[in-house]
């Protein structure tokens, strides 16, 4: 059985795994042009995003819940990584 400490570990490696595709990318392409704020924007969201599932995991008991709030978390995740990627509702958020 996983504890909980040993997610909170993941969450942290998983985070800055994902960070490292653009880092890594930006060696070999100049398609791919983060900054630090682009890098401190995704690894708030990221981070948030597991500690937010962590506390559902360990508050929650039911499991049907538990799927539910995870699954709205992710949701909101992708809905806002999608907005500041590309503005495809058009917010001012992205810069639009």
């Amino acid at each position: 059985m996983i504890t909980q400490n040993q997610r909170l570990t993941g969450i942290v490696f998983s985070a800055a795994l994902i960070l490292l595709i653009p880092l890594v990318a930006m060696q070999f392409t100049n398609e791919v042009k983060w900054t630090l704020f682009d890098f401190v924007v995704a690894g708030t969201l990221l981070f948030g995003t597991g500690l937010m599932i962590e506390l559902v995991l360990r508050k929650v008991k039911q499991t049907r819940h538990r799927i539910l709030l995870c699954g709205a978390i992710i949701l909101a995740l992708l809905l806002v990584w999608v907005e500041l990627a590309v503005g495809i509702f058009g917010t001012p958020f992205a810069g639009n």
